[in-house]
């Protein structure tokens, strides 16, 4: 994700009380279930009240994963989950996906094929209810050719 690239002054919470050591946002904070809050997170000066670790939302819910599919949106990532589905006829499974929405923080640097970790959390928008939580990078495009 780019930094901060729209056009108007992002929202804040209202209490903008500032003192040497505090700043007026969120910083960092732990959202439990054993996941670590990213370095950009705590050392970062974005402003995303969608975000688990600096934003209003909390974790709660179902834990899932997939891979990416899309990074076209801004902030918003969609990703692929594979399962199978048994049909009883032929007594076999078949592969089916279901695409899912999710909002990413400024804290992740996310590209297409790596995997994440999402949390289910409140209604962000019309179809994003989940947050990433944790990337895990695709090996294939570190090993691919670079220059030296």
């Amino acid at each position: 994700m780019e930094a901060q690239n729209l056009k108007t002054f992002p929202k804040t919470r209202g209490n903008k009380k500032v003192t040497k050591d505090r700043r007026w946002y969120k910083v960092g904070t732990d959202v439990g279930l054993g996941f670590k809050t990213p370095q950009e997170a705590i050392t970062g000066t974005y402003i995303d009240k969608k975000c688990p670790w600096t934003g209003e939302v909390s974790i709660r819910g179902r834990i899932l994963s997939g891979k990416v599919v899309s990074t076209k949106m801004t902030r918003t990532i969609v990703i692929r989950r594979e399962y199978l589905h048994y049909v009883p006829k032929y007594n076999r499974y078949e592969k089916r996906h279901k695409n899912l929405p999710v909002h990413a923080s400024p804290a992740f640097r996310i590209e297409n094929g790596d995997q994440v970790v999402v949390g289910q959390c409140r209604p962000l928008s019309k179809t994003v209810r989940f947050n990433v939580l944790r990337v895990i990078k695709n090996k294939a495009a570190a090993k691919a050719f670079a220059k030296f």
